[in-house]
């Protein structure tokens, strides 16, 4: 019995325990229980992350939910699920796989972000950092998704942001380490991060953390944030010009320039934090020059005053670090390329002398180094400095003088023009490209290459596509003749050089630079090749290069016979050596089969093939390995490369008599295929028309006698239309007169009516004494004065519808005549014109055909003028005809407005009678009561006579 009472329980598997932990957590209903359960499942998250995930990660997302008022439930839940996604890497359920899980469980339901949302705008400070935290596990496995959850979340973005004002740095740089993650690829979180004064928070940080030289990787972070943030994002980038964040940027490179010039010893590990900040400042500042970017120009001239000038005092300082001062050079070439305005203020800059001494001892100096203007600077740095580890700041300083150079022709030829000057007065030899060039020491050949390929790339952007460089730098020459020197012209310079150094086997980077510059200088260039091939040993050489280099270099191989190729494209057959011994030469000496292999070779090799991905600078920056770097061909040839291979490749099969035409300056050098081609057609469309000719010669005559007939016919005809239209015109003449003469005596008749009326009204006042017979007389005169007007009314209705018949009659037959005239005129004027087209067809035709027709051609030119004389006349008479038919209508017009006149002047008489009608009534209303005033019949009947006399009047 005690046996049994002592032995010891079973001991529960993890398995188990983690199932009743579980358990517990998803049904305890105090506080206390869940909390217990929660620390059980700490202690096993990190050795057993799968087992702990897949029996209570759901309820531990619920407990966080519901105890979310208890500080530390939450610290515990929050530390729990950190453990699950970073368990330990001796864990045997440890996998890539939970994270994902574990993210896919966070981000299927919006709810799940948001929480974590909520708990940064708390106070507690493990709530803020741990769910911080957890946000950047769940981004970091799930990235799109949680994008979306956060982006949809209520004020997700904005308090992620606020977090950034936390005084608390582990919240802070929890908070820049979350946006950093997720800004990189959303547009949508970059603008809404800078909408939430995301560049004043970051700017206020790096301030806060002593800016550039004495902050520490917290700065480094803020700095790839602003990075992300204006990363292709063109709106962000108006919104920090517009907003003033470009003079943040200029006191951030100036304290870090002073900085420099302090002259204090920093630790080592300062030192390198401080490179890193400045140079991701750098690449902040080269985002917003992005070649072919819509505000890049805008953002250049923003960087105008202070950006450019901070940052080539930052390339010119010594003490800094090569590849600091190495990108702030090739950032400065971002700002000027391209931009003329920026081109032409870059040169008036002044910096610190690379070389410590300027060459005449005078000048500005600051801190007792001389002051340079920034171009001699520049070449100091690529042409003077000669140190393996400068390789990458020499290569930035040419890019940058190249991006001072680009598209701006009046720059290019100012600078060849200084350095020819100085070649001449052997001024600055050192540093000048030309005499580099034409006058290399051997000793230096060999110690330095990349002196003289830096000088070949400069000269070759110099005349590359720029005739008038191209024409300056040809007229320079080497030897003086007045001492019986041999003069030998700058490109046959070059060229002995390119052979010489080929023969010598010097460093296969010299050859190639001469060959680029000889390539780009002489395509397209018919002086320039004449020029080449005016030294019959050039091309001689350059064959050789090409077949049989000691070296067997594929890229020297190839260039030689690019550059063969480009001779024989652009010779002609008044070349110093002809084109078609330049073929020759070619074919007989390598031969087509070889040309085309050097060249595909050429194409085919990785330094061509993969430039673009391949990085020019050194790739040991310490210098321990010696080596120089793999750095062979520039940019911009390897561009003039691929865009002309094709072309240069099919010229050898092009025949000798087929030459090639040139448009320099707008004048056309060379014979142009295209105009030998037309000039052929030209050839056989003449021997055609001369054929024509001689088929249309008998033809052509009888067409003039029968063109002559119509046109006499047609003459007499219109002179017959006009002689009737004339007498039309007149007739109608003649009627108007008599329309006028008869509305005339209309109103001498309307005249005597008024006077007669003034007669009436004297008579009646002297008949007082004849009232006893007034009426019937005043009856009788009224019937009397009716019948006169009705006879008048009468006359003149009849006499107006005749002369409205007779005018309509004459304006009708005139219309007629006009328009047969008319349509009969515009068809012989058509008929004429056509003749005349067809004439001057022919005429065309018979000038291009032999001399023995140009007598009788002559006599059809007579013949045309003659006929198109005649047509003008008639066309003259045609439009007499039309402003006659245009002044009979205004006659007939007039007419019509004095006939309307009259009948208003008859409407006129009428009312008048109508009133002497009313007098008469009066008069009537009189005659009973004065009848009784005459006593005899005698009188009246006296009266009675007188009064109807006056009437008949």
């Amino acid at each position: 019995m005690f046996s049994t009472i002592t032995a010891a329980p079973a001991k529960q598997s993890v398995s188990e325990t983690i199932a009743v932990l579980s358990g517990r957590l998803s049904s305890a209903t105090l506080l206390e229980d869940r909390r217990a359960a929660i620390l059980g499942l700490r202690s096993f998250a990190k050795q057993y992350p799968a087992s702990v995930a897949s029996g209570a990660l759901r309820s531990l997302i619920s407990s966080l939910a519901r105890d979310g008022e208890d500080v530390d439930t939450v610290k515990v839940i929050l530390e729990t699920l950190l453990m699950l996604f970073s368990p330990n890497k001796d864990s045997p359920e440890a996998s890539e796989e939970i994270a994902l899980w574990l993210a896919d469980e966070f981000t299927q339901r919006n709810e799940n972000i948001t929480l974590l949302l909520d708990f940064i705008e708390t106070s507690d400070f493990y709530s803020r950092l741990y769910s911080l935290q957890l946000l950047s596990a769940i981004l970091a496995a799930r990235t799109e998704r949680t994008e979306e959850c956060i982006l949809v979340a209520p004020m997700g973005i904005p308090r992620l942001v606020a977090a950034l004002d936390d005084r608390r740095e582990a919240i802070r740089n929890e908070a820049i380490t979350l946006l950093t993650d997720l800004t990189p690829a959303s547009i949508d979180i970059q603008k809404l991060v800078a909408f939430e004064r995301g560049f004043e928070r970051v700017f206020a940080i790096i301030h806060d953390e002593g800016g550039l030289v004495d902050g520490a990787r917290v700065v480094e972070d803020c700095l790839i944030l602003l990075a992300n943030l204006l990363r292709l994002n063109s709106s962000n980038q108006s919104m920090f010009r517009e907003m003033g964040f470009i003079s943040q940027l200029t006191r951030l490179l100036q304290a870090a320039h002073k900085g420099d010039e302090s002259g204090q010893e920093i630790a080592q590990w300062a030192e390198a934090q401080r490179n890193r900040n400045i140079y991701a400042l750098l690449a902040v500042i080269r985002l917003f020059l992005v070649a072919g970017a819509v505000g890049t120009s805008q953002n250049q001239v923003a960087f105008l005053g202070g950006v450019l000038e901070n940052t080539l005092q930052l390339a010119f300082a010594p003490d800094v670090d090569l590849p600091i001062r190495a990108e702030a050079l090739t950032a400065c070439a971002d700002m000027i390329r391209g931009n003329a305005k920026m081109q032409e203020r870059f040169a008036a800059l002044q910096v610190s002398s690379p070389i410590g001494a300027v060459p005449n001892g005078e000048g500005p100096q600051k801190n007792g180094v001389p002051k340079v203007f920034v171009v001699d600077g520049l070449l100091d740095i690529i042409l003077v400095v000669n140190a393996l580890q400068a390789f990458d700041l020499r290569m930035a300083a040419c890019t940058c003088l190249k991006a001072y150079f680009y598209k701006h022709a009046e720059i290019r030829q100012h600078f060849l023009r200084r350095a020819i000057h100085g070649h001449k007065v052997k001024a600055d030899e050192l540093t000048n490209v030309l005499t580099t060039l034409l006058q290399p020491l051997p000793e230096a050949v060999t110690a330095d290459p990349y002196r003289y390929w830096f000088a070949a790339v400069l000269m070759l952007h110099l005349v590359h596509e720029n005739p008038e460089t191209k024409a300056l730098a040809m007229a320079v020459t080497e030897g003086d003749e007045a001492n019986g020197e041999e003069v030998v012209t700058s490109i046959q310079t070059i060229a002995a050089h390119l052979i010489s150094t080929v023969a010598k086997s010097e460093d296969p980077r010299v050859i190639i630079g001469y060959l680029m510059l000889l390539l780009c200088w002489l395509f397209e260039d018919l002086d320039g090749v004449n020029d080449f091939l005016g030294e019959f040993t050039n091309l001689q050489g350059l064959i050789q290069a090409a077949v049989e280099n000691p070296n067997g270099d594929p890229i020297v191989q190839g260039l030689s016979a690019m550059l063969a190729g480009v001779v024989y494209e652009f010779s002609t057959k008044d070349s110093p050596v002809s084109r078609a011994t330049v073929r020759e030469m070619i074919m007989s000496r390598m031969g087509r089969d070889r040309y085309i292999d050097k060249l595909t070779k050429l194409r085919s090799h990785p330094l061509m093939r993969d430039f673009e991905v391949l990085p020019q600078k050194l790739l040991d920056p310490t210098g321990i390995d010696q080596r120089l770097p793999e750095v062979f061909l520039d940019d911009t040839f390897v561009e003039f490369f691929k865009d002309n291979y094709s072309r240069i490749l099919r010229a050898i099969d092009r025949e000798p008599g087929l030459e090639i035409s040139v448009v320099t300056n707008g004048v056309q050098k060379g014979i142009s295929r295209e105009l030998v081609d037309s000039l052929r057609e030209q050839v056989k469309q003449k021997d055609a028309a001369l054929a024509d000719a001689e088929a249309s010669k008998s033809s052509l005559a009888s067409q003039l006698g029968q063109e002559q007939a119509d046109h006499r016919r047609t003459r007499d005809q219109g002179t017959a239309e006009i002689a009737r239209a004339n007498a039309a015109a007149e007739s109608l003449r003649t009627q108007l007169a008599a329309k006028d003469r008869t509305l005339q005596g209309i109103e001498g008749t309307a005249a005597t009516l008024r006077q007669q009326l003034a007669q009436e009204q004297a008579t009646h006042q002297q008949a007082k004494a004849e009232i006893a017979r007034l009426k019937k007389v005043n009856e009788g005169l009224q019937r009397n004065h009716e019948e006169e007007v009705n006879k008048v009314q009468v006359k003149l209705k009849a006499r107006e519808d005749e002369l409205q018949r007779q005018m309509e009659t004459q304006r009708k037959a005139a219309e007629l005549d006009a328009e047969r005239v008319r349509r009969r005129s515009e068809a012989e004027k058509a008929d004429f014109k056509a003749t005349i087209s067809r004439l001057e067809v022919d005429l065309m035709k018979a000038n291009k055909a032999k001399a023995g027709a140009d007598a009788k051609v002559a006599e059809l030119e007579g013949t045309v003028k003659t006929r198109t004389g005649e047509a003008e006349g008639l066309e003259k008479k045609i439009r007499g005809f039309e402003k006659l038919i245009k002044e009979l209508e205004e006659d007939k017009n007039k007419a019509a407005s004095e006939l309307e006149a009259k009948e208003e002047e008859r409407r006129t008489v009428q009312n008048e009678l109508d009133d002497l009608l009313i007098v008469f009534s009066d008069l009537e209303d009189k005659v009973t009561k004065y009848k009784v005033c005459f006593s005899t019949d005698g009188q009246l009947t006296g009266g009675l006579t007188r009064y109807r006399n006056a009437s008949r009047h």
